[in-house]
């Protein structure tokens, strides 16, 4: 159980890592939950996304590792410097950058439902970035873990559905929150700790 557990908190942790930060995506969800119009369906939309692109990453290089086990120790490396420039770009962020969310609810008012998904699934499919994070690093951190690759996944989709729901759920709290530079600064020295050490992890166990 315990050797299940290490995999899935990293998972976890990785996964909030790298979704939380301000995006077109994020501000999307969270302007659509402050007019309250269509939450439930766009946080479906944006978590079940992530979770087929997870399983898709951590599937795909799992056969890649399986039929080339020498795969992995590249994967590990490259999967390590990228999350370590992840976590440099958040600390930069975190010491320079006074950026913040607007979340306009009149703006998400009179959009219609399939408008809304239609927007949802172009901001998170189209985005190259998301086959980077979720596909790519996450698919390849998932492998170094070995037989606890699934572990490490179910806590990434863990982590996708509980930003998503806290984002979409929460967001006439939450939209005070993020429209503070501070808020974000905070959440950026998160993200840069997590991603740094997630590096170092990587970088040891070649």
């Amino acid at each position: 159980m315990t050797s299940y557990l290490v995999p899935a908190l990293a998972g976890l942790l990785t996964g909030a890592g790298l979704i939380v930060a301000i995006g077109p995506q994020n501000v999307f969800v969270l302007r659509q939950g402050v007019a309250r119009r269509h939450t439930g369906t766009i946080v479906a939309v944006c978590a079940i996304s992530d979770i087929v692109l997870i399983i898709a990453g951590v599937a795909g290089l799992g056969a890649i590792v399986a039929a080339l086990p020498q795969v992995i120790t590249v994967v590990k490396i490259a999967g390590g410097l990228y999350v370590l420039v992840l976590g440099f770009l958040a600390a930069r962020r975190c010491l320079r950058s006074d950026e913040a969310i607007a979340a306009n609810a009149d703006e998400a008012t009179s959009v219609g439902r399939w408008v809304a998904v239609g927007t949802a699934l172009a901001l998170t499919w189209l985005n190259p970035h998301v086959y980077l994070d979720t596909v790519l690093t996450l698919g390849a951190i998932a492998n170094g873990h070995g037989n606890g690759k699934w572990a490490f996944a179910i806590g990434a989709c863990t982590a996708s559905v509980l930003w998503f729901g806290a984002l979409g759920g929460g967001a006439r709290r939450l939209s005070r929150f993020f429209a503070s530079p501070r808020a974000w600064k905070v959440l950026d020295a998160v993200v840069a700790a997590i991603m740094i050490g997630m590096a170092i992890a990587l970088f040891a166990s070649v």
